[in-house]
């Protein structure tokens, strides 16, 4: 049964111009949950819809918005752990699986603690076809683009919600999709670990 999230706040009590002077790459985290709001929010800031015309928070080429958001869940109040798939239209987490897969995550990222001990991972997948489809082989870059666009939106929603977070590239994308069976022909491309600061 899908989570429908709080509505997203659209106005923060710090300013853009601070969260970027105190965004850092951290990568340890107080075991301790997010709540629903606060996980809510951050998918909201990768690719939550902004306008009527359906528009999101992040720029996409041609509008063909390519990128899919997943929440791997280890430590959260009010949603079980498990692997959700996030809606932006209706502003819902999808359950697609259950329980804590943070280890395997982790293995899957060589290892890495901090993948491990955040209390949420944002995974980002690309449907490359969706863009190159108009735009060919210069598609791929963009795509990739995009995905630099909506986690550096995660990054600094994050700092305003007063998390730390680390984004990661270095994992084995095979493996992540065994994790979270995407759907056909999505690509697993970037990882954003968040938690509280210790």
């Amino acid at each position: 049964m899908a989570v429908s999230l709080p509505s997203p706040q659209r106005k923060g009590r710090i300013s853009v111009e601070e969260c970027l002077e105190r965004r850092r790459s951290v990568r340890t985290y107080k075991n301790a949950p997010l709540s629903a709001a606060e996980i809510g929010q951050l998918v909201w800031a990768a690719q939550g819809i902004t306008s009527p015309e359906k528009q999101r928070t992040a720029p996409s080429a041609g509008a063909l918005y390519p990128l899919e958001v997943y929440v791997v869940v280890g430590v959260g109040d009010g949603l079980a752990p498990g692997v959700y798939r996030y809606e932006p239209f209706r502003h819902q987490l999808l359950p697609l699986s259950s329980g804590d897969v943070r280890k395997q995550m982790a293995a899957a990222a060589l290892d890495q603690d901090c993948v491990r001990d955040a209390s949420v991972i944002i995974v980002f997948t690309a449907v490359y076809r969706r863009t190159m489809r108009k735009y060919g082989d210069r598609g791929v870059r963009y795509v990739d683009m995009e995905a630099g666009h909506a986690a550096q939106n995660v990054l600094l929603q994050a700092v305003a919600l007063g998390l730390v977070s680390v984004p990661v590239a270095a994992f084995d994308p095979s493996a992540v999709s065994r994790i979270l069976k995407p759907g056909s022909g999505e690509e697993p491309i970037y990882l954003v670990c968040l938690g509280r600061p210790r």
